[in-house]
């Protein structure tokens, strides 16, 4: 009857623990209509994160919008601070080995009210360094950053679907930071 029972069985199993697959999680309500709007000062460029998360919430159904008049909520990055630092040093006294961290603030604003304040993400990743490669190492970190970004979006998205999916009641306490415990019954 069956060629592959193996194949039959595999995907009774998938099925059978809840797995989806990546993009089919619901977008909470409030992002359908989303402005992206970075406070950066002394950049010109956009930073890789805004690309990530507007790729991320096109993929979940939202409309990102180019004018904030448009969009019925606003995603505002206030901070993104971006650091490197010494890990390792060789035996000559020279960096062998760096550490990226890469630390994102963020609120959700819709209808004029903060939905969601003040969020922090930070994300760090280690790389070593070659003083023979030099260009070769710094497009590696260039790469590394860009990649902390996306990942970074995707922590986002994360938060602000477990954030803004929950019930009204118990979203107050978890937006403040603060725990929400069971009430025993």
């Amino acid at each position: 009857m069956f060629r592959h029972p193996a194949i039959l069985l595999a995907v009774a199993l998938i099925s059978a623990c809840g797995f989806q697959l990546r993009g089919g999680r619901p977008l909470p309500d409030v992002l359908r209509s989303v402005f992206i709007e970075v406070n950066q000062e002394y950049r010109t460029l956009e930073p890789p994160i805004v690309g990530s998360l507007r790729a991320a919430l096109r993929a979940r159904g939202a409309e990102v919008e180019r004018k904030e008049r448009d969009a019925r909520a606003k995603l505002v990055i206030e901070e993104l601070v971006e650091q490197r630092q010494v890990i390792s040093v060789g035996p000559d006294g020279k960096a062998i080995e760096y550490e990226l961290t890469t630390t994102i603030q963020y609120t959700v604003k819709a209808d004029g009210e903060t939905v969601l304040p003040h969020q922090t993400l930070s994300l760090s990743r280690d790389y070593s360094f070659n003083a023979d490669a030099v260009l070769a190492k710094e497009a590696e970190e260039l790469k590394l950053r860009e990649a902390i970004q996306a990942e970074l979006a995707e922590l986002m998205m994360l938060r602000l679907e477990a954030s803004l999916m929950m019930p009204s009641a118990q979203a107050e306490p978890a937006m403040r930071g603060e725990q929400q415990l069971p009430t025993p019954r």
